[in-house]
């Protein structure tokens, strides 16, 4: 929570040290209700547009990048896709998306250790969402504040690499029981690993009694990310599948999804 690591009085407030911890509170409160009204609105204006927006959550160089880049050789063809970057500082990932021929809007949040909704909505007016699919924000790595904050999204999909520890999900319960999608990204290593244990990090994620998917994955076999990929198609089908058959626009991108 940012009442531990200071970040939310970056944007929005600054702590008052020396106060009580019931002023913390309160100034926590006011700071989460804004940003949930601010996340509201940008839903809003994902649902206008016919976007699916995703939240992409987890510990630094877990492969979120690495496996965005994978996901638009997969489905640049069937989806017009756009992604926002946050990172504390560089513009290095939104490079590498730009290269792929897809607009990417870099956020860099100096010492706030995640993204807020405000954020978002200043990186939505250099995108053209009348011209986007699929949306995906890829948070700054870290595994606390990023589940705490709203972003507007539609569903929060968390990484969780297999070079972590499989007990990541019990350690770092808020995060992962927020995943609508879990994805253990980098499984070709475990071939050559043997101190993780998928079955054992599903059982954490349980604990937290979360259904949600987990979903093996490696941005270097791209045999591997199938069924993600499927996920992504369904979320889209399910959620705007009809409007935009009843107006005629989706029949290429259904027949390409098959």
């Amino acid at each position: 929570m940012c009442e531990s690591c200071g970040c939310a009085g970056v944007s929005h407030e600054s702590h008052v040290h020396g106060e009580s911890s019931r002023h913390s509170v309160a100034v926590f409160s006011d700071i989460l209700r804004r940003n949930n009204d601010q996340a509201a609105h940008n839903r809003e204006h994902f649902t206008e547009h016919g976007v699916l927006a995703l939240n992409l959550m987890s510990s630094p160089g877990s492969g979120k990048t690495s496996l965005l880049e994978a996901t638009i050789d997969a489905l640049g063809d069937v989806f017009r896709i756009g992604v926002i970057e946050g990172d504390l500082a560089t513009e290095n990932d939104a490079r590498r998306i730009r290269a792929k021929g897809v607009p990417a809007v870099q956020i860099t949040t100096g010492q706030a250790c995640h993204l807020d909704a405000e954020m978002v909505h200043e990186a939505l007016h250099h995108l053209e969402l009348e011209s986007l699919d699929l949306l995906f924000i890829e948070n700054v790595g870290n595994l606390v504040c990023p589940a705490s904050f709203d972003l507007g999204q539609h569903a929060n999909v968390a990484l969780l690499s297999v070079t972590e520890g499989d007990d990541k999900p019990a350690k770092y319960p808020v995060l992962f029981r927020a995943a609508d999608l879990i994805l253990l990204s980098k499984s070709d290593l475990l071939e050559v690993l043997d101190d993780f244990n998928p079955a054992l990090a599903e059982q954490h994620v349980r604990a937290l009694a979360n259904p949600a998917k987990i979903l093996q994955v490696s941005a270097r076999r791209p045999e591997t990310l199938t069924p993600w990929l499927q996920w992504l198609r369904t979320m889209w089908d399910t959620r705007y599948g009809d409007a935009r058959k009843a107006a005629g626009t989706t029949a290429a991108v259904s027949a390409a999804a098959e």
